[in-house]
């Protein structure tokens, strides 16, 4: 799959940056639907658009983990490694490879089926059942009670991740997850951290499946507990900067009325792990309107009002950068069901990272998603569902 640079190129070929001081990539919380993400990389990888911070949660930790702790021309190889590590079937065998499901009640079996067998094999590569399973030892630190072992993708991190690179912060790195003992949300990021592998199982920690991720001398799980992405932790960053933000959600927070109790649980999901994204942006939108508004009326005070311990304090939240703010959301297919988040067959795999790849790949043919905003706020927000659908019925 390749696709011309959406960012334009110099006279050597080379892609043009977008004009922003900042080039943000987060990543949510989905397991499986993970590949999905690395589609989006793909094509942003083959559009020039290398990410100056990656910030993810849970599986979006793992593939932010691979994408900063690897050079640019081996990131999307890195990817495929991995997802097609993980999606090893757990009997070594591939059932009905290269055969095409036309029928979504087929389909639907298929994917139950081999999500049944993650459940009792687990996904080699990535994790295994714990023998004896937690409930015959039901006393035990943390980092035991669970019912799958993580050890097996701690040690593909290992041979995946260059965490020397990660720490040298030539991009920003942060991964979010949730105190055990306190129930408090943290970004361990390279500016603050020194990033190990343990930090990146931590943020996908999610119990009871997962163990707790012991940390100097603290316990943590999944960041997902608590909040599923790591908008709001790239958008309060200071110093603020001028960002192009490409938020890649794996949960849908808009839907239809479940009609069975399938779609009662995959509804549930849906907006749970969507961690209110939307209502997010639309905050920052109305917090840096007044940032804007506080910039300007600073800019027009006299000198000495300007020096007033309140004309100061409006200072420090004053604020004319602008922001893009690109979501990319997975929208699940009528036949994925409830198990999406746990079904690590290869062809599931391979659909959802086509999707991400195609999503994104429409998303950049639209000039405004690379432009600095026009608009009073001085924040632009893109949804591929919302406005590439207006944006195709309007050239109609």
């Amino acid at each position: 799959m390749s696709s011309p640079s959406a960012t334009g190129a110099r006279p050597n070929g080379a892609p043009v940056r977008p004009d922003f001081e900042r080039v943000a990539l987060l990543l949510q919380g989905g397991g499986a639907l993970g590949s999905y993400q690395a589609g989006v990389y793909q094509a942003l990888a083959e559009a020039g658009l290398h990410p100056d911070w990656v910030a993810g949660i849970s599986i979006g930790a793992i593939n932010s983990a691979l994408i900063a702790g690897n050079p640019p021309e081996r990131r999307v190889e890195r990817l495929r490694t991995f997802w097609e590590t993980v999606t090893e079937p757990p009997l070594g065998l591939h059932p009905l490879r290269g055969y095409k499901i036309t029928d979504d009640f087929v389909h639907m079996m298929i994917n139950q089926w081999r999500s049944v067998g993650t459940l009792m094999w687990g996904a080699p590569n990535f994790f295994t059942p714990r023998v004896p399973p937690p409930v015959f030892t039901p006393l035990g630190t943390p980092d035991v009670l669970s019912f799958y072992d993580v050890a097996p993708v701690k040690a593909l991190l290992e041979k995946l991740v260059d965490f020397d690179r990660i720490n040298g912060k030539d991009t920003r790195f942060s991964v979010g997850a949730t105190n055990v003992k306190t129930g408090n949300f943290i970004y361990f990021d390279n500016t603050t951290h020194k990033i190990g592998v343990q930090h990146v199982i931590a943020s996908g920690s999610l119990p009871p499946g997962f163990p707790a991720t012991e940390i100097d001398g603290e316990y943590y799980w999944d960041g997902g507990v608590v909040s599923n992405t790591p908008l709001q932790w790239v958008l309060d960053a200071r110093p603020r900067l001028d960002t192009l933000a490409f938020q890649v959600d794996l949960w849908s927070a808009r839907g239809a009325l479940p009609r069975d109790m399938i779609e009662v649980d995959v509804r549930m999901k849906d907006i749970r792990y969507s961690s209110r994204t939307r209502a997010g942006t639309d905050q920052f939108r109305r917090m840096q309107a007044v940032r804007r508004a506080a910039a300007k009326i600073l800019a027009d005070m006299p000198s000495e009002v300007r020096q007033s311990p309140e004309a100061e304090l409006l200072a420090q939240e004053a604020d004319t950068k602008v922001y893009n703010i690109i979501h990319t959301i997975y929208r699940a297919q009528s036949y994925e069901g409830s198990s999406k988040d746990y079904e690590f067959s290869r062809r599931t795999m391979s659909e959802h990272w086509e999707s991400g790849y195609n999503d994104m790949q429409l998303t950049l043919r639209h000039p405004e998603v690379l432009q600095r905003p026009e608009s009073p706020d001085g924040v632009f927000t893109f949804d591929l569902a919302v406005q590439g659908r207006e944006s195709k019925e309007a050239k109609k």
